[in-house]
């Protein structure tokens, strides 16, 4: 298979050489092949934003390598990197303009990677195709094009920045704990749509979250983190099959912790 991203024995230390020096990485090593779509999971502070945020360029490389469809983009910045990697926040609130319209802020999407200087007006066939994958996601929205983005619901919001992340299809796109602020029935929602446009588009896909059934449910593969380090890395047919239990269990196994209550949800 073809890989797309490749990590080699990254670390990353905060305040380091301070006495709150924090080693939050140590040593990851991940292979990632195209059309991968992993579930990481992991208790607080086991590092899951810190390698969404390494891989994204938001905090700088301590040591280690990230390759990107064969490119070193280790040291490359945000902006370099963001032609080729699309990102969706938890925040309803980021990854769109909030004063500009629905049009507006797909139209901004459109162009990434793009030399851009914003002009007023969307074109007409730019229109249309943006109202066809509005359509797509059965929620109305294709009527909403003039609409203010501020003034739309946080699942509304975030189902459109999904489709401003896909629409030039990346190289890679990196969700982080993007339905955590809905509530639900919302969050239900918008994960059924993730779902759809990765599986569509035949996207590859890094996915944070706190639920451990919504990281068997979704994906290919998931991965568990623990104290900076991969402990559980299980995929297809086994990972299929994974119930709950079992993945606390492997996780015992693999890292010699149990689990808080309150650092994962863990539905009955």
């Amino acid at each position: 298979m073809t890989s797309v991203l490749t990590i080699e024995n990254l670390h990353q230390t905060f305040e380091k050489g301070t006495i709150n020096e924090n080693h939050v990485l140590r040593g990851i090593d991940l292979t990632m092949n195209a059309g991968d779509f992993i579930t990481i999971i992991g208790g607080n502070g086991a590092g899951k934003s810190t390698l969404l945020n390494s891989i994204a360029g938001t905090i700088p490389t301590e040591q280690g390598k990230i390759t990107l469809d064969g490119k070193d983009i280790t040291r490359l910045s945000v902006t370099k990197r963001s032609k080729d990697i699309s990102r969706v926040f938890q925040d309803p609130r980021m990854g769109t303009a909030v004063r500009l319209t629905v049009e507006e802020n797909l139209a901004l999407a459109y162009k990434r990677g793009q030399v851009r200087g914003f002009a007023t007006g969307v074109k007409a066939k730019n229109r249309a195709f943006f109202q066809e994958k509005l359509a797509s996601l059965n929620l109305g929205l294709e009527n909403r094009l003039s609409a203010e983005i501020g003034l739309l619901s946080g699942g509304q919001r975030q189902a459109i920045t999904l489709l401003m992340a896909t629409l030039q299809q990346p190289k890679l796109i990196l969700l982080d704990e993007h339905t955590a602020a809905l509530d639900p029935k919302t969050s239900l929602t918008v994960m059924a749509l993730t779902d759809q446009l990765i599986r569509s588009q035949q996207l590859t896909a890094f996915m944070v979250t706190h639920d451990m059934e919504d990281a068997i449910r979704y994906g290919n593969r998931l991965i568990m983190l623990h104290q900076g380090k991969i402990v559980v890395d299980i995929a297809g047919e086994q990972k299929q099959h994974l119930t709950v239990p079992e993945l606390m269990e492997m996780f015992h196994q693999n890292s010699g912790a149990e689990l808080k209550d309150d650092q994962l949800l863990l539905r009955s």
